[in-house]
C-alpha cells in the first residue's frame, strides 16, 4: 500500500508503522517533488508500483468515504476486460454538478462520456473516487506526456489549441486523471464503471469526518459489531447507538457533572468543566458546522462553545459562539 502526497514525511511516519504492524503488510508514504496530476503521480512512481508486479492496481482517492467494495470491483473488472474500472453512485440532479458526471452503457456498464464538474446536467452517476486499473494505465499516462511533448515542439498551433490555454501551459509530466485519461478514453471500451448501492460521502470540511464516522459506525454494526462499544452496564456506564471506543481511552466515573459534546471534535489531553457544552449545529457542509477544539484546549466550568474553531494550547473562561479562536 502507497500513500502519496506532499507533507513531510515525518507527519506520517508513525501512522505508516502503526497501520503497517496493524494490517500485516507494508504500507509505505511516497512524497512528490512537486505536483504531477492524479494521473502524473501514479506515473511518476510507476517503478516503486510495479516492483512486485501486480496484475491490477487499486487507486482510491484520500477524501473518500464509503464501503470501498474492493472484491466486488475486482470481479466486475476482469469480466469487463477493459483497462480500468470506474466505482460510480446515483446521487440528486441537484448535488451532480458538483462531482466527475459520466455516462455509462446499461447494459455493458461501458464508460460511454465524462465531464468533470460541468455547467449544465449530464447524468445522475458520478465518479466515486475508487478504481482499479490494469498496469496498462501508464501506457495510457505515457501517451498524454508524449502528445503534450510533440506539441511543444511544434512551430504553429492551430487556433483551437491557442485557446486551450489551461491544457497548453501544463507541464509534460502534469498528468489529470479525469481530464487527460478517463475523459479522452470513454467510448473506447477501455474504461468502465461499477456501480455502488451503498454509503458514499466526500470529506471537504472538517464536519463531514463526523458525518462519515457515523457512516462508518452504523456499517460496523453490519459487518463488525465486535468493534462497538456494547457496555455492560458496571458503574452506570450507559452506551447509546453506534459508538466505538478506542482500547486506549477509557470511559471514567470522574467526567464532569453534567458536562456535554455534540457535534463536536475534542483534540487529545483537552479538558471540559462541569455543566460546560461544546456543541455546534451539525450543518457538515458549513466552514463553522461544528466545533473542534485542538489539542490541550481547557474549557472552564459553566463554559458554551459553539459553532467554533479553537487552536491548541488555549483555555476558555467565557462563552463563545462562531469565532476562530487563535
Amino acid at each position: 500500500i502507497y500513500l502519496v502526497g506532499f507533507y513531510e514525511e515525518r507527519e506520517f511516519a508513525l501512522y505508516v508503522s502503526s497501520i503497517s504492524n496493524e494490517l500485516r503488510i507494508p504500507v509505505r508514504y511516497l512524497r512528490e517533488d512537486k505536483p504531477h496530476g492524479s494521473a502524473g503521480a501514479l506515473y511518476n512512481f510507476r517503478d516503486l508500483i510495479m516492483e512486485d508486479n501486480p496484475s491490477h492496481i487499486f487507486l482510491l482517492n484520500c477524501d473518500v468515504c464509503c464501503s470501498f467494495p474492493l472484491p466486488e470491483m475486482l470481479d466486475a473488472h476482469r469480466n469487463y476486460g477493459g483497462m480500468g474500472t470506474i466505482l460510480v453512485i446515483k446521487v440528486s440532479a441537484e448535488s451532480a454538478s458538483q462531482f466527475g458526471e459520466l455516462v455509462a452503457d446499461p447494459d455493458t456498464n461501458e464508460l460511454l462520456h465524462y465531464t468533470e464538474k460541468p455547467e449544465t446536467f449530464v447524468s445522475d452517476l458520478i465518479n466515486c473516487g475508487v478504481y482499479v486499473f490494469t498496469p496498462d494505465i501508464f501506457n495510457a499516462i505515457q501517451g498524454v506526456s508524449s502528445q503534450r511533448k510533440d506539441r511543444e515542439n511544434l512551430r504553429r498551433v492551430s487556433s483551437f489549441e491557442a485557446l486551450q490555454s489551461a491544457t497548453r501551459n501544463l507541464t509534460t509530466d502534469f498528468v489529470r486523471l479525469d481530464q487527460d485519461i478517463l475523459s479522452p478514453l470513454a467510448g473506447k471500451k477501455q474504461l468502465y464503471t461499477y456501480e455502488t448501492m451503498d454509503f458514499w460521502e466526500q470529506i471537504k470540511t472538517p464536519g463531514m469526518s463526523l458525518k462519515c464516522s457515523g457512516l462508518y459506525l452504523a456499517q460496523f454494526r453490519l459487518t463488525s459489531p465486535n468493534l462497538l462499544a456494547s457496555g455492560d452496564g458496571t458503574k452506570n456506564a450507559t452506551i447509546i447507538g453506534d459508538v466505538y471506543v478506542h482500547p486506549s481511552a477509557k470511559i471514567h466515573p470522574t467526567a464532569k457533572e453534567n458536562a456535554v459534546v455534540t457535534n463536536a471534535i475534542v483534540g487529545w489531553k483537552s479538558s471540559i468543566g462541569r455543566w460546560s457544552r461544546v456543541q455546534a449545529e451539525g450543518d457538515f457542509n458549513a466552514k463553522l458546522g461544528i466545533t473542534i477544539l485542538g489539542e490541550a484546549v481547557g474549557v472552564e466550568d459553566e463554559v458554551v462553545v459553539t459553532n467554533s474553531i479553537v487552536l491548541p494550547n488555549k483555555t476558555l473562561n467565557v462563552s463563545v459562539h462562531q469565532e476562530i479562536i487563535l
